[in-house]
């Protein structure tokens, strides 16, 4: 008999987060899954590894067709962990989420949540981050599960491109009005520190700001569409070579 197709669970936010008990369950019915994620909130940790310390990982819960660890590690030390030393084939399948706060425009290079997706999709599994836009840890997943698993089972009979991962960003609203196929937004976070003073009175810096959004705004951009109801789902590339500008910078580097 075919095997049910093996589902690999992780997220920043830490194993006892909501976000991913909620994307636990709703995963349930579509195959094996093997949660394996930080021991603790890892969030912005982007593609980091623990490189100087060992790790290590523990087994929290067996359950018909559920396996749940916690790792000493980072988002990506749980992808490359769990493939390297407890998975016996390649997952069909990396779902990274669901997180606690949107990972929408530049957040996806500051992610915890979406290091672990390019992981995945560096080790040659389909893969795709999601996210909600609260970091209430009593916020309601509902919307963001139903989204998350239909697009889990399209891509479990699918696949996806090799090279590409999925950005999966939901509102916080009782109904979303559907999901947009988006670009990135263009921007960046200002007055991103706000200062202080420790008990010495020395100064220490607490990272805070906003996300300011660029111009013009782009119809298609994935900011205008949480802001506007929908779901954004943005496909990203491993490669970040700029095609356009390769003949020109040789044509300079050739005079």
């Amino acid at each position: 008999m075919k095997e049910k197709p093996l589902i690999l669970i992780t997220n920043d936010d830490g194993v006892n987060a909501k976000g991913l008990t909620c994307l636990t369950e709703c995963l349930r019915d579509l195959g094996d899954l093997v949660v394996f994620a930080p021991d603790r909130p890892q969030s912005g940790m982007s593609s980091s590894l623990t490189s100087l310390t060992p790790i290590k990982y523990r087994l929290l819960k067996e359950e018909q067709g559920l396996k749940v660890y916690s790792c000493t590690g980072t988002p990506v030390d749980c992808v490359k962990l769990a493939m390297y030393d407890l998975l016996d084939r390649k997952p069909d399948l990396l779902v990274s989420g669901i997180n606690h706060g949107s990972n929408m425009a530049i957040c996806v290079h500051y992610s915890g949540t979406m290091g672990a997706a390019i992981e995945g999709c560096i080790l040659g599994v389909p893969a795709m981050g999601v996210s909600l836009t609260t970091h209430s840890s009593t916020a309601d997943f509902s919307e963001c599960c139903r989204i998350g698993r239909r697009l889990a089972r399209r891509l479990l009979r699918e696949g996806l491109p090799a090279g590409t991962y999925l950005n999966l960003n939901v509102p916080n609203i009782p109904q979303v009005k559907g999901v947009k196929v988006c670009r990135q937004a263009d921007g960046r976070f200002v007055n991103e520190y706000m200062r202080s003073e420790n008990a010495l009175g020395e100064p220490v810096f607490w990272l805070t700001g906003s996300f300011e959004e660029g111009k013009p705004v782009r119809p298609d951009d994935d900011m205008l569409a949480l802001n506007s109801g929908y779901a954004s789902l943005v496909p990203c590339k491993i490669d970040v070579t700029d095609y356009e500008y390769m003949e020109r910078l040789r044509s300079m580097c050739d005079e």
